[in-house]
């Protein structure tokens, strides 16, 4: 074939590369280094939060924050979890983040059924509304959201975060779920309404099951921004017992004097419980996203 080739052309026939793989450019090289620097910039903060998490005071000011513990240490572990009443910031962390993401996923999706394909007047106008209210800054909301909170009688309530982030979060969802559902086939809609479906069994039975990967990847990253939250929970939950994991972590820190190995003991116990929740849904995560890349 190449010898045909090179009588047919004149030229001399170039053999490809076994297996059919090209040969690498020096800009894939670059690429490549650039994305191995990426990725060690981004383990590096947990590489120090895991090792000197596991040691004691004594061992990290010997042998500093890069080495190895000489021997395991969970005293900063102890610590932090008997100062903060961990599994009660815990708990209060899922409790919150939990029913926002599910609040927040039933909300967006009802709205953007109803803009989507409902076909309300004004859809362009309404999606703008809620990409605005992405956009605003927290700052800007504490003070008439904690007047508001005082007069309700809901300040220093677990309720009064969860409303508010599960507003935020429903704005971003609609605005994201409204241009998904716009584009639903109208084909399907109107086979379920020439069969007598309802709206509410359009919705349930036909666009739920459809939609569910996308919803899935919501309920995650709802969850995970929730739990990440810090200025609102720090503002609207005073009391210890009411005090999420990230506000009990900063608190501690700002109230008590506290050596490297707990400071980094306490971010290892607030990276944990997040982790084991991607873990889990890991599976469902990439399967919403690859759905979503077919359709």
């Amino acid at each position: 074939m190449h010898a045909t080739t090179a009588i047919v052309t004149g030229k001399p026939a170039t053999r490809r590369p076994r297996g059919g793989m090209t040969k690498k450019r020096p800009i894939d090289w670059l690429m490549l280094a650039l994305v191995v620097i990426g990725a060690l910039l981004i383990i590096a903060p947990f590489y120090l939060v895991l090792v000197n998490s596991f040691k004691s005071p004594v061992d990290y000011a010997t042998s500093g924050p890069l080495a190895f513990p000489e021997t395991l240490d969970f005293g900063g572990i102890i610590k932090f979890w008997e100062r903060v009443n961990f599994p009660e910031k815990v708990w209060n962390s899922l409790f919150i983040a939990g029913v926002v993401s599910v609040l927040a996923v039933v909300i967006s999706m009802l709205n953007a059924f109803a803009i989507g394909i409902g076909r309300v007047r004004g859809r362009s106008w309404i999606v703008l509304l809620f990409l605005l209210a992405n956009l605003l800054p927290q700052e800007a909301l504490l003070y008439p959201l904690y007047y508001m909170f005082k007069s309700v009688g809901l300040y220093d309530n677990v309720w009064s975060v969860i409303i508010v982030f599960t507003v935020i979060q429903a704005a971003f969802g609609t605005y994201l779920l409204s241009s998904v559902y716009g584009t639903f086939p109208k084909e399907i809609l109107e086979a379920a309404s020439l069969d007598g479906a309802s709206r509410w069994q359009i919705l349930w039975r036909v666009v739920f099951p459809i939609s569910r990967p996308t919803l899935s990847v919501l309920l995650i990253f709802f969850f995970i921004w929730t739990w990440n939250e810090f200025l609102i929970p720090l503002t609207f939950l005073a009391s210890n017992a009411n005090q999420t994991v990230p506000v009990a972590i900063s608190v501690l820190q700002g109230d008590r004097l506290m050596d490297v190995t707990t400071t980094s003991a306490s971010a290892l116990l607030g990276i944990i419980p997040t982790l084991i929740f991607f873990l889990i849904f890991q599976r469902t995560l990439t399967r919403g996203i690859t759905a979503g890349a077919v359709k």
